[in-house]
């Protein structure tokens, strides 16, 4: 599909017509069930996390969408400017045509060009390979924890099957990439974003 194009706006500005698109395509992956509220073109993360949707697009037809969640994150005495994606989806009927791979991979950059010294998020065991044909790695053994302090929500809770995947952007953090692999991760994102 020629034409394709990377809208990233913050979540507030997206306009209404491309969030309607995005929050189908969100209610098609994951279905909030009949007394959910449906599709909606309210913004979905908390805005202390400064979300940022990027959007692929074909004219005003949204293909594959995601948000970028960011905070300071403390580990292993350190602190880091960290960012993340969240709600990754593709247009179902557009699936393997590489589309969610483009996005994922411009997300990549958009974080390392943010200034974020890392990226890490956690995603789906069987969805691995996905994210490292996008330029992500996974940590090994790291356990990405949610909530907050006083109501973690670890990557490791039974019932989940989720890899840590991360990039290090800046100097210092590639220097200290090794804190990272076999370690419990405080990344804390409140609980409106419990987990990204």
């Amino acid at each position: 599909m020629d034409g394709l194009r990377v809208l990233s706006l913050p979540e507030a500005e997206v306009p209404r017509e491309l969030k309607l698109q995005v929050a189908e395509l969100q209610e098609s992956a994951w279905p909030s069930g009949p007394a959910g509220p449906g599709p909606t073109a309210d913004p979905v993360h908390d805005p202390a996390l400064r979300p940022r949707s990027l959007l692929l697009l074909s004219g005003d037809r949204v293909l594959a969408a995601l948000d970028l969640l960011s905070k300071d994150l403390d580990h292993a005495g350190h602190r880091y400017a960290a960012s993340g994606l969240s709600a990754v989806v593709t247009d179902p009927a557009l699936r393997g045509r590489g589309h969610g791979r483009r996005l994922v991979a411009a997300a990549r950059t958009a974080v390392g060009e943010s200034g974020a010294d890392l990226g890490l998020f956690t995603c789906d065991r069987g969805l691995l390979a996905f994210y490292e044909s996008a330029g992500w790695a996974e940590l090994p053994g790291a356990v990405l924890v949610g909530g907050t302090a006083e109501e973690p929500f670890p990557s490791d809770r039974e019932g989940f099957d989720k890899v840590v995947v991360a990039a290090f952007f800046t100097e210092r953090a590639r220097r200290r990439r090794t804190d990272f692999p076999h370690r419990r991760i405080a990344l804390h994102p409140g609980l409106v974003d419990r987990l990204w």
